[in-house]
């Protein structure tokens, strides 16, 4: 014990301590740099706002009922270009107006409604097309009866008769194409004793 702090005192006093204190302040020399500028230019964007039209195929039914109602006031027969059509059992009363093309059939898209089948949205379009007016009017429709294919077509005379309403300029080259033509094949009734309506059963002799 008595050498340590021996060890330790001898070790203390060989250090020199400076009591001169220096009054002036250190002064730091740093090399000149070149001056750098930096100018935030401030990038202004235009804000966009695009507002897109809702198609008609992703309008709930409720939606389209509201939306019909709003462009007929009055309900069907109190329009003025309207227009029937029959094929088969079936009956469409239709309705134009002035518009971008659409076809709204029993509160639903045309495509939803004949299931995208492109036969009988053919069907539909022919009377506008045939006149140029396939962009030029709005399209509602009432159908019952029969199935969509008889309804289909039954629509087709409905529009062509009501765009005689428009013009009767428009009766020649509808009845050209024979869209004025009430088309009356129907299904010929079931006779007793048969199948069908003519077909009998298999012929036995005995």
């Amino acid at each position: 014990m008595a050498l340590s702090i021996a060890s330790l005192t001898s070790s203390l006093s060989s250090l020199s301590f400076s009591t001169h204190i220096s009054h002036q302040p250190t002064s730091l020399s740093f090399p000149k740099s070149k001056s750098v500028s930096v100018s935030h230019v401030a990038t202004i964007y235009p804000l966009v706002v695009s507002a897109s039209v809702t198609s008609l195929e992703n309008l709930e039914t409720s939606d389209l009922k509201e939306y019909v109602k709003s462009r007929l006031p009055g309900g069907f027969a109190a329009q003025t270009i309207i227009g029937t059509g029959r094929r088969k059992s079936a009956i469409a009363r239709v309705v134009l107006q002035e518009g971008d093309g659409k076809v709204i059939i029993n509160y639903r898209d045309a495509k939803e409604y004949l299931q995208g089948n492109p036969l009988w949205l053919q069907y539909v379009k022919v009377p506008l097309v045939t006149l140029g007016y396939e962009s030029s009017y709005d399209v509602f429709v009432k159908a019952h009866g029969g199935g969509l294919s008889g309804q289909a077509q039954a629509i087709s005379l409905g529009i062509a008769r009501a765009l005689l309403k428009v013009s009767e300029n428009h009766r020649v080259p509808l009845r050209k194409e024979g869209l004025l033509t009430r088309d009356s094949r129907v299904v010929e009734r079931k006779k007793a004793g048969l199948k069908k309506a003519r077909k009998a059963p298999q012929f036995s002799k005995r």
